[in-house]
């Protein structure tokens, strides 16, 4: 099983993602540079944290514009997964892959800590591994990570059961109390429409060594990988 990840100057999560996926399938991704304008084949490809181009412009806005793009975007309309966190998720919005934007927090100040979260819908390759209700714990680090969508997407989103995980509480509880930074109806991650697709500002990655706390990101990554095999 082959997976890569796509590395943009300014990229800091990659390796932290490297050693998730190769602590969850044995084997090291392969790294793939921005500029490159082929991809090798794969099974799952990623887009890291980081603050791509310096977050010049808007967050995601140059990097959605890398050659490499290109072939991202031909692989999940392939139906190819594709897993995108925090500045993968802004890249992913700007690049056309998932609806709505991500902007400045509402508190205007970067949040940095383990965050609860809701697992909005167990339908999907990435989330299969969890029970829809079910409170996770992950680490956030971001200063624009308020997602932000108008109502008629919004509807559209949670219609087609396309909300992954929102800002709740330990309980579950979802409140604007515990939205952490503004994010539209809590929402912490969301899928495309053909559910390959994944965005989501919350570092899974961060959450796979048991040496570090709660690893609560393992499942996400064993239902992708098992949804792959």
């Amino acid at each position: 099983m082959t997976t890569a990840v796509i590395v943009f100057p300014g990229s800091n999560r990659d390796r932290d993602m490297c050693l998730a996926l190769e602590r969850a399938t044995g084997q090291k991704p392969l790294r793939i540079w921005h500029q490159d304008t082929a991809l090798p084949k794969a099974d799952l490809l990623v887009l890291p944290g980081g603050f791509s181009y310096g977050d010049y412009l808007r967050c995601g806005a140059m990097a959605a514009h890398s050659p490499i793009m290109r072939e991202v975007k031909a692989a999940a309309a392939r139906g190819v997964p594709v897993l995108a966190v925090c500045n993968g998720f802004q890249i992913a919005t700007e690049a056309g892959l998932l609806p709505g934007a991500l902007i400045t927090n509402s508190g205007l100040k970067f949040i940095c800590r383990n965050v609860s979260l809701r697992v909005e819908t167990s339908n999907s390759r990435f989330t299969r591994g969890y029970n829809a209700g079910q409170v996770v714990s992950y680490p956030v680090a971001h200063n624009d990570g308020n997602y932000v969508v108008n109502a008629d997407t919004l509807k559209r989103l949670e219609d087609q059961d396309r909300v992954a995980f929102r800002y709740s509480d330990d309980a579950g509880v979802v409140t604007p109390e515990t939205n952490l930074n503004g994010s539209t109806a809590n929402i912490a991650g969301v899928l495309n429409e053909a559910r390959n697709v994944l965005g989501m500002m919350p570092h899974p990655e961060n959450a796979t060594d048991p040496q570090l706390g709660r690893p609560d990101g393992g499942p996400l990554f064993a239902a992708m990988l098992e949804a792959m095999a």
